[in-house]
């Protein structure tokens, strides 16, 4: 079961290992948007490098999530995108810092210039559904517009949607997908991941029931390996970071994926988006 005690994981992948993660954090302010602590720091091992450090210590405590650590699911989250060969979670490790123990992930962008998030997920007036973009719901404004939310219908956001089932993602608002200024696709914000219960919520429905792509099959069936494969030391480290029920709920839904071959559709009996979606 994940504790505070201070792990780095193994590298996965070309991406996994980022050294500069592991030199001296400097703490430069606090995102004050986040509800629990979530400090930005610098990075002294590379020049004008920066990342979010969230200690153990300014969790709230969550009745649905009382066991295991948001630090922990943070770091679980950026293994299994790497041990699958999603790589959409920044580098991420579970480390010690002016705080105590948390989870230290590369800040994607300039954070003084934060990226646009209006690439991924975009609020359009009803009824004018963009030329490759799918809608998700719709509602209306605080003034009463009726309003569409949607997301792009690209072949990575697909992606992202598949590995947010298999992390039992419940908080996939639109702000969490990223573009960095080469176009590529980053997932932020896992700390309210791999509950054994099933509880996904996202803005990513625009495939729902649809079949997975070949391409996310070979993802899963790359995971899978993983778990049983020694030389990979996945299933160990995930078994540090999440509690034992959590982890074995992975293992069915991936499973399950497989069997299925489709993108899930909402649960009827829960929340099929966050609030708020954006």
């Amino acid at each position: 079961m994940a504790t505070a005690a201070d792990h780095a994981f193994p590298a996965f992948g070309e991406a996994a290992d980022d050294a500069a993660l592991r030199g001296e954090l400097e703490v430069v302010g606090r995102v004050t948007s986040s509800s629990n602590v979530a400090l930005l720091v610098r990075l002294h091992a590379e020049d004008d490098a920066y990342a979010i450090y969230k200690p153990v210590r300014g969790e709230q405590p969550l009745w649905d999530f009382p066991e295991g650590t948001l630090a922990g699911r943070e770091v679980a989250a950026h293994v299994v995108s790497e041990a699958g060969g999603w790589h959409l979670v920044p580098p991420t490790l579970l480390r010690d810092g002016p705080l105590g123990s948390g989870s230290v992930q590369r800040w994607i962008g300039d954070p003084f210039a934060p990226l646009p998030d209006d690439q991924v997920v975009d609020l359009v007036p009803a009824g004018t559904i963009p030329a490759g973009w799918l809608p998700t719901f719709s509602a209306e404004t605080p003034t009463g517009e009726p309003v569409t939310v949607v997301h792009a219908d690209t072949d990575d956001v697909r992606s992202l949607a598949v590995l947010d089932a298999v992390i039992n993602n419940s908080d996939r608002k639109g702000s969490h997908c990223l573009r960095d200024p080469a176009g590529r696709l980053w997932a932020i914000d896992h700390g309210v991941t791999f509950h054994s219960t099933p509880k996904l919520r996202t803005v990513l429905w625009g495939w729902a029931g649809d079949p997975l792509t070949d391409a996310d099959l070979g993802r899963l069936e790359r995971l899978q390996t993983s778990f049983v494969d020694p030389g990979t030391r996945v299933l160990g480290v995930l078994e540090r970071l999440l509690p034992e029920d959590d982890v074995l709920a992975l293992r069915e839904r991936v499973t399950r994926l497989l069997r299925v071959r489709r993108h899930p559709r909402p649960n009827p009996g829960w929340p099929a988006v966050p609030w708020p979606p954006l």
